[in-house]
Parts: structure tokens; sequence; C-alpha cells
């Protein structure tokens, strides 16, 4: 099983330059880089100043300045905030300029705050027509000419320009939770991101289930398929760093089902956290600590040994949670030291 860190700028509040929650990401990325991570990926979020990430392939290209071996992934692109000839020239143009490093993560999109913010508000549901449409479309342009006449989309023959480093192109990934979007994914030759957020480990399983179902479905599928399971994760040597790493990422949590809930009318970028008891019992501390990937190192490798025993081929540390750069570092620093050599 390998390893990769998924983050995000994060602000909670105007103190915090932008410019230096983007110096702290780019640390947090040189540290996984150095640590033997594969992969650093980052998704695609609009208006919301506690996920900061309005453009992948910005923070992309900026990276593979800034680190010379560990793969850059989106994760991931928004479909139906792209369109696809526009998204295939400028993922390739990214290829290049990492230098073959880029890995492609897609998905249909889920906070309704920014579907009706670009897409006039129609329901994030409907994201995955865009999806399944996009994705044989991208295939078709990386690797020569096309024409596309669907429902969403519709242009004449045309092609990538750039070509993407990578050939037939960069490693496809497919945001799945349920078994229709499993099967697509395989089928159209495209690995499989999951993520249970705050559940425990049947739903792990379940979605494990899934994937190992669609691979039987597809007897064209890929044999080199591969799993990405993204879960929130925090180490700590102490009751008392766990503690704290358990309330930042239910500050966290209380933020995510704000904008999820999406009923308050944002503010500069920020909305109001939920209170414990609008949050609910799902979301506790107790079940956050229970259910997410927290504890000492010995816990957490043995949490991960599970995984690997399931068939996970990469386990992505989530760094998202509300907690000081320092703090981040520190738990980052005991993953690589103490967790990861059980792994090598």
């Amino acid at each position: 099983m390998k390893f990769s860190l998924f983050l995000h700028m994060e602000r909670y509040d105007q103190d915090k330059s932008h410019k230096q929650s983007l110096a702290e990401l780019t640390e947090l990325v040189q540290i996984a880089e150095e640590g033997g991570f594969e992969a650093a990926w980052i998704g695609e979020h609009h208006a919301m100043e506690f996920t900061i990430a309005p453009n992948p392939l910005a923070f992309i290209t900026y990276l593979a300045t800034h680190t010379s071996k560990i793969r850059l992934g989106a994760g991931t692109f928004i479909a139906p905030f792209w369109h696809p000839v526009k998204l295939a020239g400028e993922a390739a143009l990214a290829d290049i300029m990492c230098d073959g490093r880029l890995e492609f993560g897609i998905a249909r999109g889920a906070y309704q705050a920014e579907f009706d913010r670009l897409m006039n508000g129609m329901p994030a549901a409907d994201g995955g027509k865009y999806l399944r449409e996009m994705i044989p479309a991208l295939q078709g342009l990386w690797t020569g000419d096309y024409a596309h006449d669907g429902e969403l989309y519709q242009f004449p023959t045309s092609t990538s320009v750039p070509k993407p480093l990578q050939q037939p192109h960069p490693p496809m990934w497919v945001a799945a939770r349920d078994p229709d979007s499993h099967n697509f994914a395989i089928s159209h030759n495209c690995n499989v991101m999951v993520t249970p957020l705050q559940k425990n480990d049947d739903e792990v399983q379940e979605l494990m289930t899934k994937y190992n179902e669609a691979l039987s479905n597809n007897a064209v599928a890929q044999a080199d398929s591969r799993l990405m399971l993204l879960r929130h994760t925090f180490v700590g040597d102490s009751e008392q760093d766990l503690q704290t790493g358990t309330d930042a990422l239910h500050h966290w949590y209380s933020m995510f089902m704000a904008w999820a809930r999406n009923n308050q009318t944002p503010e500069a970028g920020f909305v109001n956290r939920l209170t414990e008891e609008e949050l609910g019992d799902s979301f506790s501390k107790e079940t956050l600590r229970n259910n997410l990937v927290v504890g000492s190192p010995e816990e957490v490798t043995a949490r991960l040994k599970y995984y690997e025993k399931l068939g996970v081929s990469q386990y992505s540390y989530w760094a998202d949670n509300s907690l000081s750069f320092e703090e981040k570092k520190k738990s980052l620093r005991l993953f690589i030291e103490k967790v990861m050599p059980a792994f090598r």
C-alpha cells in the first residue's frame, strides 16, 4: 500500500493571509515528498474560505517548481464546471509542466452551494451525467481526433493541444460511492477514489466490496486498477495531542456541514460553524475519535494494516483539520517516522 497527502489551503478567519496559507500547503507537500509519499492531491472548490482550491491545475503547476518527484494530483476536477476541450488541453499542459507527474481525478461535485453559484442552481446530484460524458471525451481528445455529439457537450472534430507527456494520458481517477459509479470508472479504465467521511470501517468495507464487484463485472477492467482511500488522519504521541486533533477535526466537520446544509449567506467567504447540537451524534467528538484515523503511531499502523489487507492500493492522509501549522507538521512527521516504515 502506497501513501498520499490530500490537502487544501485553509482559513477560518482573516488573521492568516492567503499567501501564508499557500506557503504552509507547499511545505506540507515538501515534507510528504521527503518522507516517501507517492502523491499529493488538491481538489477544486469555489467561494469558500475553509477549503481554498479554485483550480487544481494552478496548484499542480506551482508545486511542480517546488518539488521534484512526488506525483501531483487533482482530487478532484468537478466535471460540470469544465468543458472537455478546455480541460483536456489545460491538463495536458500541466502534465508537461510537471514532467509527467500529473494524476487526474474527476468527480460529479457535491456542494450545492457551488452549483448555486457556478451552475445557476442546478442540483448537484445531476453532475453525474456531466462526468459520464466528460471521461470518454477527454480520453478521445488526448489520444487523437475526436468529435462529440452528446446531451451536454457538442463539438466538431478536435484534439487536445498540447498532448500530455504521459501516454496515452495521465492516470485517471473517479470519485465513486454507489455501485454504478464504481462500474463506470472500471469500465472506462479509471482508478477509483473513495472516502467514508466520518463513518466507521463498515463503510470502508462496503466501498471495497463495491469496487471488487465492479472489477468482477468488467472483463475489460485494467489489470492494474487501483483504489485510493481518503480519510482524515491525525497521529499523536500523547492523549492530550489526540484530544487536540479530535477537537480540530470536530471544528472542520462543523464547517463542512455548515456549507453542506447551504442555508447561510456567506460573509467574505465564511459561514458560521454548526454547534454540537446541530451536528448531532454522528459527528460527535467521540464518534470522530473512533471512526477517523486518529491515534498513536501503533494504533494508526494497525488500522492501516487492516486497510491494506482489504486491498486498498493507496491510503491518502487527509490533512485538512483546522489545526495550527506546527501541529499539522508534527502529526505528519510522526506518520512518516513511526507509521510508514511498517509498510516498506
